[in-house]
């Protein structure tokens, strides 16, 4: 006979941080901790990622579409990178964030999609117990840094449209410096407790229904007590992703009232276009969020295969396209970036 027991899906950035409930079925005997002695467990050298193991015909398919959306970010990031950095126009607050948050979507993607291209051209899904480890490190921290990144965003277009004559005081270099650097330690100490607290754990199989080290599915593999790793994860979603989306409703909520008292159409424009970049890819990173980890399950059991399938695309496809958008919003939705870009370009040509 089998019981349920229901833990808490705590999921940003691609995989962690947003809450949804959800029913994982242990046997009576994992259960049981008196009896942990009779488990039969394995000590897990590697892992195994399914991914799209049951559906072989499409996996060159996804593999195609999965590499140009990874080269685009690749491409896309860096260009903003080094626009920010080579342009002195550029360097304000709000472009050293934009940096930032570009730096770390090349680091999000390359600690999943190179391998997960790998095992779908190769058919190679095994990920040693160490990789498993860096892999689910890196993702933890780049969702828990993105977090703090767009909240501090948020508060910096603040500032800028609700007191711009104090703007250049208040988010200065010995600010907005150390407002990034937390969010990088942050993210990092985050990571680390989640990573090592999951890793610590006995496991009785090592088949990961996922593309990746994504840790709800490695939890379902262990064979112990899981309580301490939700309770951090509870407190991790608090700080990482209630904290910043809170920073993020309230700036927006006093532009909005700024922007409407002013008398100047011309002014109102030039607010709205100012922070809408921002506004748009924090709408597309929590909307997606939401839109994956709280809509309603399906109860019919018949179709729990072609769910999870569609989870894990959605999934996947979530950690490439978020970061292959951002540079593209905020290229085609700022004069100042297309500005440096063909300025940049030009200067090389010329040379």
């Amino acid at each position: 006979m089998h019981s349920k027991r229901m833990i808490l899906r705590i999921i940003c950035s691609s995989d962690f941080f947003a809450v949804n409930i959800a029913y994982v079925s242990y046997s009576s005997d994992i259960l049981k901790v008196d009896n942990m002695s009779e488990i039969n467990q394995t000590l897990v050298s590697e892992f195994l990622l399914l991914g799209l193991s049951g559906y072989p015909k499409t996996e060159i398919i996804y593999f195609a579409v999965i590499l140009v959306m990874y080269l685009v970010v690749l491409i896309g990031n860096s260009v903003l990178i080094i626009a920010s950095i080579f342009d002195s126009h550029l360097h304000t607050p709000m472009y050293f964030f934009l940096g930032n948050l570009s730096f770390l979507d090349i680091c999000y993607t390359s600690s999943s999609v190179p391998s997960t291209l790998v095992s779908l051209i190769s058919k190679k899904r095994n990920i040693s117990f160490s990789g498993c480890a860096v892999q689910m490190f890196f993702g933890f921290a780049m969702g828990s840094t993105e977090c703090l990144l767009l909240g501090m965003m948020a508060f910096d277009r603040y500032v800028a449209i609700c007191n711009p004559l104090r703007y250049p005081i208040i988010m200065n270099k010995v600010v907005y410096v150390p407002m990034a650097s937390v969010s990088w330690i942050s993210g990092g100490i985050n990571s680390v407790v989640q990573t090592s607290l999951a890793m610590r754990l006995p496991f009785c199989g090592n088949n990961i229904n996922h593309f990746t080290c994504e840790i709800l599915a490695v939890l379902k593999l262990a064979c112990a007590d899981i309580s301490l790793n939700i309770v951090t994860m509870v407190i991790s979603n608090m700080a990482f992703l209630v904290l910043p989306l809170l920073v993020i409703f309230f700036s927006y909520t006093f532009i909005l009232y700024t922007i409407l008292r002013m008398n100047s159409a011309t002014g109102r424009r030039k607010a709205f276009s100012t922070c809408s970049a921002h506004l748009t890819v924090v709408i597309i990173f929590y909307g997606t969020i939401f839109f994956m980890y709280a809509k309603p399950k399906s109860q019919d059991l018949n179709g729990k295969d072609k769910l999870q399938t569609s989870d894990k695309l959605i999934s996947l496809f979530y950690g490439v396209v978020t970061p292959m958008l951002n540079p593209i919003i905020y290229s085609l939705r700022n004069k100042d970036v297309k500005a440096s870009v063909k300025y940049l370009l030009n200067q090389k040509s010329i040379h």
